[in-house]
């Protein structure tokens, strides 16, 4: 083999391992990746007909291996604060984004259902997210702009 081959060969190894990796790392995300117990904070503005409200909530909830999660919330609207119960499930991509459809309940009856899009980072212990949608139980949509920054406190294994 001539040097010029074996630069090529060496060129061609090193091109398959690096995107091995890449593939790999591309392929770093699931339900089962993402499970255990998380904390998270959201901030936002909610659109009514007699004008716009500043909403902040801070929560925690489990997710289990399939996705599914359970949790609570202490969430204040224009300074009206409540405590909430929240379930749901979080469908997880191979590359690390995600599409979640939230319930929120008080006192075990519906209030609201929200449909978020998320992306995970930091090898997979933190997520930011934004809400796509907001549907009262009567199916009316409320107009929200509202992010989501939370991290994972503990993994499920």
């Amino acid at each position: 083999m001539n040097r010029t081959s074996r630069y090529s060969v060496l060129l061609l190894g090193s091109l398959v391992l690096c995107l091995t990796t890449l593939d790999a790392m591309a392929d770093s995300c699931s339900s089962p990746s993402q499970a255990g117990n998380w904390a998270y904070t959201y901030g936002g503005t909610i659109f009514t007909p007699s004008g716009a409200l500043p909403l902040a909530s801070v929560g925690r909830f489990h997710q289990d291996a399939a996705g599914n999660l359970l949790g609570s919330q202490t969430r204040s609207v224009a300074g009206a604060s409540g405590v909430e119960d929240i379930s749901g499930t979080i469908d997880v991509n191979r590359n690390c984004t995600a599409t979640g459809t939230i319930n929120v309940l008080v006192g075990g009856q519906l209030q609201r259902t929200a449909v978020i899009a998320l992306v995970y980072d930091k090898n997979g212990n933190h997520v930011r997210a934004i809400f796509e949608s907001l549907t009262l139980p009567d199916g009316t949509n409320v107009p929200v702009v509202i992010t989501i920054d939370g991290n994972r406190v503990t993994t499920q294994h």
